[in-house]
């Protein structure tokens, strides 16, 4: 049987200086392929927890670490200097932290010519990211004078050209504009299709992680609260708003009807399994009537 690609076991780390824990007995497994939507309010270790399956922690932060965090069953701190970097796939909500390059271009060809990449092999995986990102009309363009979520596009087309097995997305959307989220969150369930890579994906706009996630975790303060496939996690929804946590409109109406007995079927993840419940409900309640 093959490693999971993630494999996290009674993880803790606390920054220096730090009286408390940021993380806090950690226990989590992610198969390969397999996306996990990672959700909890601001401080609750998100961050931390991604950076350190990425060995940014503890490779350019000081602190104290417990635990154990593996990638496809290697520790983190075992990898070569680079190594993990080509396994992992970091993007960050502000694209332009990422930027080296002075055209789009530049920027998506140079983490292949880093990692030796042939010319071919190069204009093979440039044009396969430009016609996933919608990126060819951009390619002469600086990357710090197109918009936001052009920006965004090229920061995760630029990270997908280097091929990590996992991809880390953390808030990738929230500096972005309604229209511009749209377009970055269809690039990856674009990626989804096509590619089986396995995806981590921190982001407050639950009604975009849905349809990508396979399964749902929920950190508060430093620990694992909540976790469970997608569907079964929405069906007691009283933690989620005792944590805060902004619900679409399709889950809040469906949690509303099963909380007051009004329909027993599962959760409902989406507008259209939600108007199907509405729809069932009025078709009983004209069954009685009659």
């Amino acid at each position: 049987m093959s490693s999971p690609a993630i494999q996290v076991t009674d993880y803790s780390w606390k920054y220096l200086h730090s009286t408390t824990r940021a993380i806090k007995n950690i226990e989590l497994i992610v198969q390969p392929g397999e996306c996990l939507g990672l959700i909890g309010s601001n401080g609750s270790g998100k961050t931390t927890l991604c950076n350190s399956i990425d060995g940014l922690i503890p490779g350019q932060y000081h602190g104290i670490k417990e635990g154990r965090v593996e990638v496809f069953g290697t520790e983190v701190e075992e990898y070569r200097r680079g190594e993990l970097q080509r396994t992992v796939g970091l993007v960050f909500s502000d694209p332009e932290a990422q930027f080296t390059a002075m055209t789009v271009e530049d920027e998506l060809v140079f983490g292949m010519e880093n990692l030796g990449l042939s010319i071919s092999e190069i204009n093979r995986r440039l044009e396969w990211v430009c016609d996933l990102a919608d990126l060819s009309p951009l390619l002469d363009k600086p990357p710090y004078e197109i918009s936001g979520g052009q920006k965004q596009r090229v920061a995760l087309a630029a990270m997908l050209a280097m091929q990590p097995r996992v991809l880390i997305l953390d808030e990738p959307t929230a500096m972005l504009d309604p229209v511009s989220r749209e377009r970055v969150f269809a690039v990856l369930a674009r990626l989804r299709k096509e590619r089986e890579i396995t995806m981590i994906l921190i982001e407050h706009s639950l009604e975009h992680i849905i349809p990508l996630a396979d399964r749902m975790v929920l950190l508060s303060n430093g620990r694992k609260l909540h976790e469970a496939p997608t569907r079964t996690f929405f069906s007691d929804l009283s933690l989620l708003r005792q944590e805060g946590i902004h619900l679409p409109g399709a889950v809040g109406f469906s949690g509303y009807l099963r909380e007051s007995g009004a329909t027993t079927d599962e959760p409902a993840i989406s507008v259209e399994e939600a108007a199907q419940q509405a729809r069932n409900l009025r078709g009983a309640a004209k069954g009685e009537l009659s």
